[in-house]
């Protein structure tokens, strides 16, 4: 529901009270959360609470940072330039610091030990390509929308309803599958309509029929409806119960990361380009439709890795869950 009518709403507080009505819309929506918060959730049950891990998350802090400001700035300063560089190179050092010290705590922000696991491994490359091509969709189609078409923030909006809606309808029948069938079956269709979506958008330009465009994001709305059921599941399958919530957090950062890098990748190749006119605009935009159709494949690839490398752990998590149940 956040996915169809976030582009609405976004596109209507832009239009009667400017950009910043965008940030300020969540302070009350923070305030609710902490109130219901307080009243309703419970408190957990586990045996022991976990310590926080300061270091490990400032290193985080600096490790993310430090990639996404780098492939911002470097489209302006040059990939060689000493700011760069060093970004590049603080964010090494921040990814060595992770690896030495976070195996050595007795409850590290990251458990490093998860991505030895297969299904947890790909669920978490899954989450980071699957976001990234969205993140990067969503930015360059409101430009588009917006700059090149000549909509409104509003009209943009309702423009990418049919994306939501779809995610909408597809994402509980895409859990029933998982349940039912394991998650080979809808990472490979949502890795086949990413890589079709971002192929056929390669074809679009300033004068492409507006139903032709909207046809086109279609594909995007069931690449992300059947994205998302089984990455989570495909985190948590194998994990002992004490993880889970750790494997299931760790894919949901894996998502956050993904849309920031694809924002970021896709801003530095069209930021440039957005007041050179329709032909600059559509010319960058086929620079960024190209490395999500290889994310696409990459996801089916993973798809498809992933049944061949551990059928039987798979079909031991649908069975073992449909017994719960």
């Amino acid at each position: 529901m956040a996915l169809a009518l976030g582009p609405i709403l976004g596109g209507a507080l832009v239009d009667g009270f400017g950009w910043r009505a965008v940030f300020w819309v969540n302070l009350p929506i923070v305030a609710a959360a902490i109130v219901c918060t307080a009243l309703f959730v419970p408190e957990s049950r586990a045996a022991r609470g976990r310590r926080v891990d300061p270091i490990g998350q400032l290193l985080v802090i600096l490790l993310l940072g430090s990639v996404v400001y780098a492939i911002i700035e470097a489209g302006s300063l040059g990939w060689t330039s000493p700011a760069i560089v060093g970004l590049l190179l603080l964010a090494v050092l921040a990814a060595v610091g992770l690896l030495v010290y976070e195996p050595r705590r007795a409850d590290p922000l990251l458990e490093l030990h998860l991505f030895r696991s297969i299904p947890f491994s790909s669920a978490i490359l899954i989450a980071l390509f699957a976001l990234c091509g969205f993140g990067a969709f969503l930015f360059v189609t409101t430009l588009y929308l917006q700059n090149i078409r000549g909509l409104q923030a509003l009209t943009a909006g309702l423009c990418l309803l049919p994306v939501g809606a779809l995610i909408m309808v597809l994402s509980p029948f895409t859990g029933r599958i998982v349940g039912s069938r394991g998650p080979r079956l809808p990472l490979a269709v949502a890795g086949t309509a990413l890589a079709l979506g971002a192929g056929a958008s390669l074809w679009i330009d300033a004068t492409t029929p507006l139903p032709i465009v909207l046809a086109v994001y279609l594909l995007f709305g069931i690449f992300l409806g059947t994205v998302n059921p089984p990455i989570t599941n495909s985190a948590v399958s194998g994990m002992p119960t004490s993880m889970a919530g750790l494997a299931a957090s760790v894919a949901s950062a894996a998502r956050q990361t993904g849309t920031t890098v694809g924002v970021a990748v896709a801003g530095a190749i069209i930021g440039s380009t957005v007041s050179a006119g329709p032909r600059a605009f559509t010319t960058a935009e086929h620079r960024v439709w190209w490395p999500i159709v290889g994310l696409g494949l990459a996801i089916l690839a993973l798809a498809l890795l992933r049944h061949a490398t551990c059928p039987a752990a798979e079909k031991e998590s649908v069975t073992g869950r449909a017994g719960r149940a």
